[in-house]
This record gives C-alpha cells, sequence and structure tokens, in this order.
C-alpha cells in the first residue's frame, strides 16, 4: 500500500494525476461568444457614452472665463473624452458571430474577441488616452495648487483629491491586472480546445 502513494514525491503525485480534456459543445461555446458580444457592446456604449457627455461638460467649462492654463487644461480634458469615446468604439466594440457558424469559427471568433479585449486593456494607457487626460487634468489643477503652496492652509483643501487620485490608481491597477489574467486564462483554454478540435 505505502509504494502506490508514495508520500516522499509530492511532484510526482502531481506530475502523475491524469489530465481531463476540456470539453465544451458548440452551443456553450456560442453562448459564450454572445455573452462576451453582448456585454462588450454594453461596455464600449457605456464608455462611448461616458466620453461624449464628459467631451461636452469640459468643452462648455473650457468656454467660461478662466486663465488661459486653465481653459487649455479644460480644452485637453474635452479632446481626451472625445478620443476615448472613438478608441472604445475602435478597440472594444466587439464583431458579429454568423448564426451558422462551425466549431471553428466559433472558438476563433471567441479566442478574437477575447484577443482584442486583452490588447486593449495591456495597451490602455495609449489607447484610452489616459496621459492624454493626466496632462489636460495636471494644467486645470496647476493654477489652484501654485496659490496653495503660497497658502500651506489651502494644501488641505487639495489634499482629498490626491487621496482619491491614488485610491483610483491602486483600484485600477489591481483590476486591470486581475481583467488581464481572466482573459488570458480563457485565451489559454479556447487555444487547447482550438487545438483538440485540429486533430
Amino acid at each position: 500500500m505505502p509504494d502506490e502513494f508514495p508520500m516522499h514525491d509530492p511532484q510526482k503525485i502531481w506530475q502523475d494525476q491524469p489530465t481531463e480534456a476540456i470539453k465544451m459543445s458548440l452551443d456553450e461555446i456560442r453562448r459564450r461568444a454572445r455573452k462576451l458580444q453582448t456585454r462588450g457592446r454594453l461596455a464600449a456604449l457605456l464608455t462611448i457614452v461616458i466620453g461624449l457627455v464628459l467631451c461636452v461638460f469640459f468643452a462648455l467649462t473650457a468656454a467660461k472665463p478662466q486663465e488661459l492654463v486653465g481653459r487649455i487644461g479644460w480644452g485637453m480634458l474635452s479632446l481626451w473624452g472625445l478620443y476615448a469615446a472613438y478608441q472604445a468604439y475602435k478597440w472594444t466594440w466587439p464583431g458579429t458571430l454568423p448564426a451558422d457558424a462551425t466549431l471553428s469559427t466559433s472558438l476563433g471568433f471567441y479566442r478574437g474577441e477575447l484577443e482584442r479585449r486583452h490588447d486593449y486593456a495591456r495597451h490602455v494607457w495609449r489607447r484610452a488616452g489616459l496621459t492624454f487626460c493626466f496632462a489636460g487634468l495636471a494644467l486645470v489643477i496647476l493654477p489652484a495648487l501654485i496659490g496653495a503652496f503660497r497658502t500651506p492652509r489651502l494644501l488641505l483643501n487639495v489634499a482629498p483629491l490626491f487621496v482619491l487620485l491614488v485610491i483610483w490608481f491602486v483600484v485600477f491597477f489591481s483590476m486591470r491586472r486581475r481583467n488581464q489574467r481572466k482573459l488570458q486564462r480563457e485565451i489559454d483554454e479556447l487555444k487547447f480546445l482550438e487545438e483538440e478540435n485540429r486533430s
């Protein structure tokens, strides 16, 4: 009995475990692909609407009388809202899966959509124009920040904004990393299924 389970070599036990093939029917793949397509369209539509609303709001704010640096900053933020809406449409709006798609076509479509999302998330700073956004935000905040340095008590008024920015960065990067890992797992699973389907 002790010879059957060599407890002294856990790595051998792990490696000798039989692997199960991942089985997924054509209907399951189509269902997942359509669910991804629906969620992708809703997310892209939400990003487009938010980008356009921010574009209009920032443009109206830029039109108000204020210092030139602030106006440039609001103008940059307005252009960023438009750019983010366009990029969301270009990179995240999903394609359409044909109703009569075969197993290989459905797998390819599903994997392609996942890879596009993964690529967008990996290059989000460039694709969503976040660098441009933060440059505009810096120009908006800069005059108030310079004034706050002259009167140190005013720095307390600016501190909550910086705390919120730090919290946003932490949440943004952790969610982005988790989302990328999830997408990569699904992509790897689909690649395995495609290889199984070929053989």
